[in-house]
């Protein structure tokens, strides 16, 4: 099970981290708003947790957000803000549960079995742009219109799976390497470009009508026919 925590402090995030890891979750973790809203656009959790007061975005404004985008990942908010307004306005927000600090550890476990229960076991198997179908078991991309299918190495599913979920918005140069290679990682621009035309290549060889776009000094965009309007969106869903 999968857990992402969106805490500003060091310390309490990197114990929570350590409490859940020693509990058998995989966690990630991150310290602002916004990039908590990134990481839960374009990966699959079983749960946020996600505190209040974050610097660049509150959690109040990542679970509005997110529900805007139609992910329904629970969402347990952290605050030191107790009171009934705080409460309401975090329930009105998008969040599933609340949790006040300081709190024990077991406390902390039982709002994420409570939570995951009322979830259910949600397995995703594929994800779909236009005419591709990327199989998450497999690393296969298929075309459904040609019928043809390749098999993608590691760093190019990981690619594609960002862009097909976020197909039609452009992901930024930063963006992919923080998620096909990792936050801690060296890797550079020239990385996710050998990578992007790697995966072009194979989107041509399938017969699909999608395309990656390049926005210089921006970013890529899946797009899934040639003739896709610039989305305007200042928000990727």
């Amino acid at each position: 099970m999968r857990i992402l925590i969106v805490e500003d402090d060091v310390r309490l995030a990197s114990a929570l981290k350590h409490i859940l890891e020693e509990n058998h979750y995989q966690v990630d973790m991150v310290h602002d708003g916004e990039e908590g809203l990134t990481y839960a656009k374009y990966d699959a959790y079983d749960v946020i947790i996600l505190d209040v007061m974050l610097p660049k975005r509150d959690g109040f404004s990542v679970a509005s957000a997110l529900r805007r985008c139609s992910i329904n990942t629970p969402i347990l908010l952290l605050t030191a803000r107790d009171t009934v307004p705080d409460k309401i306005t975090g329930l009105d927000s998008g969040a599933d549960d609340y949790m006040t600090k300081p709190f024990a550890p077991a406390e902390l476990l039982a709002h994420l079995r409570a939570l995951t229960r009322r979830q259910g076991e949600v397995i995703f198997e594929k994800l779909e742009a236009g005419d591709l179908t990327l199989f998450l078991a497999s690393h296969d991309l298929t075309c459904n219109a040609t019928r043809k299918t390749i098999h993608l190495s590691q760093k190019e599913f990981e690619l594609a799976k960002v862009l097909i979920t976020n197909a039609e918005y452009v992901v930024s140069k930063e963006t992919l390497i923080e998620k096909v290679w990792g936050i801690d990682s060296n890797a550079e621009d020239n990385n996710v470009e050998a990578y992007v035309s790697f995966l072009r290549k194979k989107i041509r060889f399938l017969g699909s009508n999608c395309t990656i776009e390049t926005l210089r000094k921006t970013g890529y965009r899946l797009t899934t026919s040639e003739d896709t309007a610039v989305a305007e969106s200042t928000e990727l869903c």
